[in-house]
């Protein structure tokens, strides 16, 4: 978790002797460095560059000058196996309230028509580092902490590290064939595209991107875009890693929709065991000791559905190790999928997914029957 520097003062973490060389929100109009943990700076009246030392007490400094920035000292050295030791990067939207200047974000997705971006890098050898492309996005217009869904476009992967979750398939986005991973960090869920080989620049719209999760299940339209980012993940070294050149920009068309007034009424809720649905189950992906599924529920009724929880069982050598988008539990072979907090309404005709990995013991099948409510589901 990246935590703001504010919260980390207060509860005493910070490292004594810190160099702090800019404080957060300055302005860069020279090269400037900045060592401190959080330290952060704005560029060309629009976008925020930081130093995001979250994973690691060592020292981290980066050189930001006009149209980027470079790692020019990095002695924290992390687990392979682990987490990164750090994030530096340039951003445009909003980050733990860092919000970048004349930010159009956060927007929802359904009313974006596109948002074109570029951006160069500087690589290195005898580093471990991946270079990614950082969306965040979350069911509410959120500004601060932690956003539910993480989308990383891995330009680059040096050593031997790899993407949250697992990998469950391909994805054909920008021209490009990228390895697609999916899984869950424990705070918000992710959803990784990893290039094959390194690529030092491109040129793309990122709403490619966003429109293939969206297509995943992962979000919705209604979710919000709060920011994007182009940086480092540092494992061990990188000194002279740079961003050399970052543009974003998100544009809109329409209007988001205003807050329903006090007087409409709320959306009945079946009572359990009137709950008319159908399910769809996919296996995403399987492999000779595990799969992963996807479940899309379908609301048939003529009655909007306020929190659900589908029961099902799996066939046996079947086992949920972890999930997203539901909290999803096991005993024995009866597995129970509950609603989380942004997808537990659906009105009528309306669907939600979630998904999860599993091991494998045996030939793969799916489930026979599935009920919402207490209610038998039909299958889609």
């Amino acid at each position: 978790m990246k935590r703001p520097l504010r919260a980390l003062a207060a509860a005493g973490l910070l490292a004594a002797g810190a160099i702090v060389a800019v404080a957060l929100g300055g302005t860069a109009s020279a090269d400037t460095q900045i060592c401190e943990q959080y330290g952060s700076t704005t560029i060309g009246g629009k976008y925020v560059v930081q130093n995001n030392r979250w994973g690691t007490s060592a020292q981290q400094c980066i050189n930001v000058t006009s149209t980027g920035f470079s790692i020019t000292r990095q002695d924290g050295v992390g687990s392979t196996s682990g987490a990164p030791v750090s994030y530096p990067s340039i951003f445009v939207g909003c980050h733990y309230t860092n919000c970048s200047p004349g930010t159009n974000l956060p927007v929802q997705v359904k009313n974006i028509s596109s948002a074109p971006g570029s951006i160069s890098y500087n690589y290195v050898s005898g580093a471990v580092y991946d270079a990614a492309y950082d969306i965040w996005l979350d069911p509410s217009p959120k500004k601060d902490g932690v956003n539910q869904m993480e989308i990383m476009i891995w330009l680059n992967r040096q050593g031997p590290i790899q993407p949250i979750g697992s990998p469950v398939g391909n994805a054909s986005i920008a021209g490009r064939t990228w390895e697609v991973w999916r899984g869950s960090n424990g705070s918000n869920n992710v959803i990784s595209y990893v290039a094959p080989s390194a690529i030092p620049s491109m040129s793309f719209d990122a709403m490619a991107f966003i429109n293939d999760t969206k297509n995943r299940g992962a979000i919705t339209s209604d979710w919000y875009l709060t920011s994007i980012q182009a940086g480092f993940e540092p494992w061990q070294g990188g000194v002279g890693l740079a961003v050399n050149s970052f543009s974003q920009s998100v544009n809109t068309g329409g209007t988001t929709p205003t807050t329903p007034p006090a007087t409409t009424p709320p959306p009945s809720t079946p009572p359990p065991g009137n709950a008319a649905c159908a399910v769809k189950y996919t296996a995403t992906n399987v492999w000779n000791n595990g799969f992963t599924a996807e479940v899309t529920i379908t609301n048939t009724g003529s009655s909007t559905v306020n929190g659900w929880t589908l029961n099902y069982n799996l066939p046996s050598g079947q086992t949920v190790t972890n999930a997203w988008n539901a909290t999803v539990t096991q005993s024995g072979s009866a597995v129970t999928a509950r609603n989380v907090g942004y997808n537990g309404t659906l009105a009528p005709g309306a669907s939600t997914n979630f998904g999860y990995q599993a091991t494998l013991n045996g030939a793969f099948s799916a489930p026979s029957s599935f009920t919402l409510n207490g209610a038998t589901c039909t299958r889609a």
